[in-house]
């Protein structure tokens, strides 16, 4: 007989765990130059990655971390059973020409900024309940592959509002199996889309703060937990001005993060140094950060117990055009020592 996982109105705490049993973390040279350069796996020597176009490279970046975390792994590709992965382009095209060569099933996701988050939950959910030996989660972003799809050409040189964030050109990818490692995602808290009718393109902290809201709070609810009952609380880049919304909004709601409160969006850069305004960006951001600092910290036991909660606005070009709302989605990761 199944035994139920649910919790609360929207979470699941797993009965089994699965663990995070390796992950990488592959960057371009902006990134490299940052705070966090030193822990990067692999830093390109520039943004292109010796391809003819910045699509091309970023499915280079994914195709590059992929087969990393799969050999810290010490497993051959076959051996994973599904892979869950996304990009900010459309129809996917980073992930799925990075990573037809792997010839592993791919379930392709669109989650914006927060697919991290939504590919390592539904690896989790295959591998706890019994789908899969092995699952991989994966994502990526591209400076200026996400201009181009999102924003403007980069030869038009348009100014950038100091609410602008900067899109990381990176790729993190992470292999789940059902134990082996230093890390568990013990539960998910899935999002729901959260509309504040909010419609500058220029500031994507004000469009995603309020889902970081909605699913940390809930959260909280589902398992009856504090902040404190964290060590950290990282958002995926809602950068200097979304971190200001998210901890207001939730303390509206009865809930202090402020010190719990870590966003990979300001962790990634040197906001000043490398003049990149509220920080950093994209679906790259949550995971080259997830994988390169936050899960090492948990692997070694500084951190007990993060919620981590990838943050993404829900927009396209043609749906901004037309003038409609950017509406935002965060999905919470459980992530705890074992």
């Amino acid at each position: 007989m199944a035994v139920d996982q649910t919790i609360g109105q929207q979470s699941i705490e797993f009965q089994n765990a699965p663990h995070i049993i390796s992950s990488a973390s592959v960057v371009g040279p902006k990134e490299g130059e940052g705070p966090l350069g030193e822990w990067f796996d692999l830093v390109a020597p520039d943004a292109q990655l010796g391809e003819d176009t910045w699509e091309k490279a970023e499915s280079t970046l994914q195709k590059e971390a992929l087969q990393l975390a799969i050999g810290k792994a010490q497993l051959m590709t076959q051996q994973v059973r599904y892979l869950f992965g996304g990009d900010l382009l459309a129809q996917l095209i980073a992930t799925s020409f990075g990573n037809g060569d792997a010839q592993i099933p791919l379930f392709g996701l669109y989650g914006a900024c927060s697919t991290c988050g939504e590919s390592l939950a539904l690896a989790a959910m295959t591998v706890a309940a019994g789908y899969a030996d092995y699952a991989a989660a994966l994502t990526s972003s591209h400076f200026g592959s996400a201009e181009k799809e999102f924003r403007f050409p980069q030869g038009y040189g348009n100014q950038r509002p100091l609410s602008a964030t900067w899109t990381v050109t990176g790729s993190g990818a992470f292999v789940l199996a059902p134990k082996g490692g230093h890390v568990k995602v013990a539960g998910v808290t899935p999002g729901k889309i959260v509309d504040m009718g909010v419609k500058d393109n220029m500031n994507m902290g004000a469009c995603m703060a309020p889902a970081a809201s909605d699913t940390i709070y809930q959260n909280f609810m589902d398992f009856n937990r504090q902040p404190g009952d964290y060590d950290k609380i990282i958002t995926g880049d809602l950068g200097t001005v979304g971190q200001r919304i998210v901890i207001d909004l939730l303390k509206e709601r009865g809930f202090d993060i402020s010190q719990q409160h870590m966003d990979c969006g300001i962790e990634v850069y040197d906001s000043e140094k490398q003049d990149t305004h509220a920080g950093g960006s994209g679906c790259g951001c949550a995971a080259v950060v997830l994988a390169a600092m936050i899960l090492p910290k948990i692997r070694k036991g500084i951190w007990k117990r993060v919620l981590f909660v990838p943050t993404g606005a829900l927009l396209s070009k043609v749906s901004f055009n037309e003038g409609q709302t950017i509406p935002g989605i965060a999905h919470g990761v459980v992530l705890e020592h074992c």
